[in-house]
């Protein structure tokens, strides 16, 4: 889930830094500092924004850095176990596909892409439904659960994240959409057959 958040923190500005403008360095040395970097408690940042000095900064013996306090808002990204997120299919393999949302990339293991037995095509990036007849490519859009989540700090994208497709309201967008049309073309004609049995009836 996207979050935006305040928060406050401490930015260390270089002494060969402390001529330039003081606002305009502390914003562009906070988003050097926090966007793009995972916290374990808040998630991956995307954005940082209005940023404010807090009070004056602290000059540490032997170091000449300045130390000061910023309050600022972040946009940040938080995946929640079981989750539904919405993403594109960026890699296929033989093993399934990996699935991009937000800044982060899941895996959708074969066993886990829809109830069929698939053929994997490597030459044409595709998983193809045995009886189905369903295919899903590489750049199709996907709504996914996840099922598994271990968030790597140093390396976000090497965060391990596992996704499901089996469930229903999940899968490719253009299968979602065929399941709906066939629900309702199925409820119209129940409420038919309802009619004809009345019909015999009288």
């Amino acid at each position: 889930m996207y979050l935006l958040e305040t928060r406050e923190d401490v930015i260390r500005i270089p002494p060969m830094k402390l001529g330039e403008p003081f606002n305009q360095l502390s914003t562009e040395l906070t988003r050097k500092s926090f966007e793009g970097k995972v916290d374990p408690q808040s998630g991956y940042t995307l954005i940082v924004r209005n940023v404010d000095v807090i009070g004056e900064g602290r000059i540490v013996h032997g170091d000449g850095a300045v130390y000061q306090r910023v309050r600022f808002q972040a946009l940040l990204y938080k995946p929640q176990l079981h989750e539904v997120v919405e993403g594109t299919v960026c890699e296929v393999m033989k093993f399934g596909a990996f699935v991009r949302f937000g800044p982060l990339d899941g895996l959708l293991h074969i066993s886990q892409i829809m109830d069929d037995r698939i053929d994997v095509d490597l030459e044409n990036q595709r998983f193809l439904g045995k009886d189905t007849k369903r295919d899903l490519r590489l750049g199709d859009p996907v709504r996914a659960r996840i099922v598994s989540l271990s968030i790597n700090e140093r390396s976000p994208r090497e965060s391990k994240i596992g996704l499901t497709m089996r469930q229903p309201g999940l899968g490719k967008l253009d299968w979602i959409e065929e399941d709906k049309k066939i629900k309702k073309e199925g409820g119209k004609e129940e409420k038919k057959e309802g009619k004809k049995s009345e019909k015999e009836r009288k």
